[in-house]
């Protein structure tokens, strides 16, 4: 999924801080008093000890990592880290991924089986899990026209899959259902929801069958996308009112998880209240906090709170990072390690200038990653030469692969620049680019260096500019005016390089939503890039695997050089002792219902 981070601080969303709540207990106070005694005004000091309060709620205040609104809490419509990280606490998908080991355990149901063939999989689902809803006082059970609790039921999972593929929908996302049988004709138009094989032969089992066998199709049957939804909310029904798009605000959002939606106040903040009816298990436990709550600031006015003792966890800004390691509390309180998550840079094949390969390989090879990565980011980054992490399944390693992919080399780019100004009749300082990246000191930080290095390695003069991540998600696929180049991240949906460079870079992926934007190309390196990845898909040679991935990679970011990749991502935050949390590696996810707080 997409992410809007720099540093993330939990591994499949970034959160940037949380505060604890009022604390029960009195604390011994002292008060002055004046009084008068025989005309002279005297002061008096007074010790006093409150009576014991009861303990308070505990409430966990976290950032979304950036300014500007949660995009959608709509699990249908949801494609990036902030929202997905809100989705994840509302609903329980078929299956989940441990956020510390990526190891695919139950969610909503208990166990599965595969079919001979491999592409079938019977979901069979736990019945004990009602929707329910935030009544503006407290989480009540959400009850049906006959004042029945509505029970999670595999029909509520069978609708969400088919909305979220009905063309009506617009899902960016619906493409990675598209593995299902009959899920690619209906959500292109040309086919029927009747034709989707997804089905519910009773009320608490979900079957599946898709289009090829693979070792990941139970991970995408537990994505978000495919999470159960409230068809009675956003349709109607007999005694519901329809609510449409409007189902995702708080009084009408129904959820099951962990959290119900309690308050959303739009680019202000949004809080979360445990679901006192999810029964939990092993895998998704009942919540210990009682109050999860986002607010939206960038990273520094984040750790700037942090720092004052109003945050208990905060992203770390790259600017404080070194003070940060040297200060003696801070950095006992500091944490830095891998998650599976790569920063790039995509280029609009189809734009001027960029259009040409070697002015995009040219400012590729023009990055100094590591510097970049030893001056500017300062966490522990690790240079990016391709796209697929290393440590997903069939994704190659630098130490089996050290020279794929591309490098800093400043003497070829300046020779692929040369060969494009000598063929066009330009000057490197006359060409006009453009560089645009989502809100955040941080990503202007990473921009401003790699502009500077284009600058004095090729003499190309690149203008940098920024959108709210909400208007940049829609502004880098809309074909009118996807810019020359932007910024994105990327991280894990499910640990295989699949979800990395076929999922994202194939036509109708989530980089490559149409043929005229965004990283799309169209050419006889694309016709390759796609057969390689294909094939990858269902080979089961593990080795075979690797070196299908490792020639579209070459082909990706070498040969096409249809993206720019920077650096594969590390956690880089700051919590508090007595904050009792896991480090997630999936670059964006926390499961925050594991989480606690602990008396300080």
């Amino acid at each position: 999924m997409r992410t809007s981070k720099i540093a993330l601080a939990f591994g499949l969303l970034v959160i940037a801080s949380m505060v604890l709540s009022a604390c029960g207990g009195g604390a011994v106070q002292t008060v002055e008093v004046t009084r008068m005694v025989q005309g002279t005004p005297q002061t008096m000091v007074i010790t006093a000890t409150p009576a014991p309060q009861a303990a308070g709620p505990k409430v966990l205040h976290l950032n979304t990592g950036g300014s500007g609104d949660v995009p959608t809490i709509d699990p249908s419509l949801s494609t990036d880290t902030t929202s997905v990280q809100v989705v994840e606490e509302l609903t329980v998908g078929l299956t989940r991924q441990n956020e510390v080991t990526t190891a695919l355990e139950p969610g909503m149901a208990t166990s599965w089986d595969t079919s001979a063939d491999g592409k079938t999989i019977t979901f069979h689902l736990r019945n004990d899990v009602p929707w329910v809803r935030w009544d503006g006082s407290k989480v009540v059970q959400v009850m049906d026209c006959n004042g029945d609790p509505r029970m999670v039921t595999a029909n509520d999972f069978v609708y969400a899959i088919k909305r979220t593929l009905a063309p009506e929908t617009a899902s960016d996302y619906a493409y990675v259902l598209n593995v299902i049988q009959g899920a690619a004709d209906y959500n292109g138009g040309s086919g029927s929801a009747d034709d989707v094989a997804v089905s519910a032969p009773d009320a608490q089992t979900v079957e599946i069958t898709f289009t090829e066998a693979a070792s990941y199709n139970a991970n995408i049957a537990g994505m978000w996308v495919a999470h159960a939804e409230p068809s009675w909310v956003i349709a109607g029904d007999d005694c519901t009112e329809a609510r449409g798009d409007r189902w995702t605000e708080p009084g009408f959002n129904e959820a099951y998880g962990p959290y119900a939606l309690k308050e959303w106040t739009h680019d202000s903040s949004l809080t979360l209240v445990k679901n006192p009816f999810w029964p939990g298990s092993d895998s998704v436990p009942q919540a210990k906090i009682d109050e999860v709550n986002f607010v939206m600031l960038d990273e520094q006015p984040a750790f700037a709170a942090y720092e004052a003792g109003d945050l208990d966890v905060a992203a770390v800004p790259q600017s404080d990072i070194d003070r940060v390691k040297a200060d003696p509390t801070l950095s006992k309180e500091f944490y830095t390690a891998p998650v599976m998550c790569t920063y790039y840079y995509g280029f609009n094949t189809k734009a001027p200038v960029v259009s040409d390969q070697r002015v995009r390989l040219a400012l590729s090879e023009a990055i100094d990653r590591q510097s970049l990565i030893d001056n500017v980011l300062k966490g522990g980054q690790e240079p990016a030469q391709w796209f697929a992490r290393p440590g997903l399944a069939g994704a190659p390693t630098m130490a089996n692969y050290p020279d794929l992919g591309v490098k800093y080399d400043p003497a070829d780019a300046k020779a692929q620049l040369q060969s494009y100004l000598s063929d066009t009749g330009q000057t490197a300082d006359q060409l006009d680019i453009t560089l645009m990246f989502n809100t955040s000191s941080g990503h202007q930080a990473i921009a401003e260096a790699i502009q500077q290095m284009w600058k004095d390695t090729l003499g190309v003069n690149v203008k940098l500019t920024n959108q709210e991540w909400k208007v940049f998600l829609k502004t880098i696929i809309d074909p009118k005016a996807t810019p020359q180049i932007y910024r994105l991240g990327w991280c894990q949906d499910y640990p295989d390089a699949n979800n990395f460079d076929r999922e994202v870079f194939q036509q109708g992926g989530s980089a490559n939503p149409c043929p005229t934007c965004g990283v799309a190309w169209d050419n006889d390196l694309y016709t390759q890039f796609k057969a390689l990845v294909d094939q990858a898909a269902t080979e089961t040679d593990l080795q075979k695997r690797t070196d299908l991935y490792a020639q579209a990679e070459e082909i990706l970011v070498n040969k096409e050089a249809a993206i720019a990749p920077i650096y594969w991502y590390t956690a880089v935050n700051c919590t508090k002792p007595y904050v009792s949390r896991t480090h997630s590696v999936l670059g964006g996810l926390e499961h925050l219902e594991k989480w606690d707080i602990t008396a300080h």
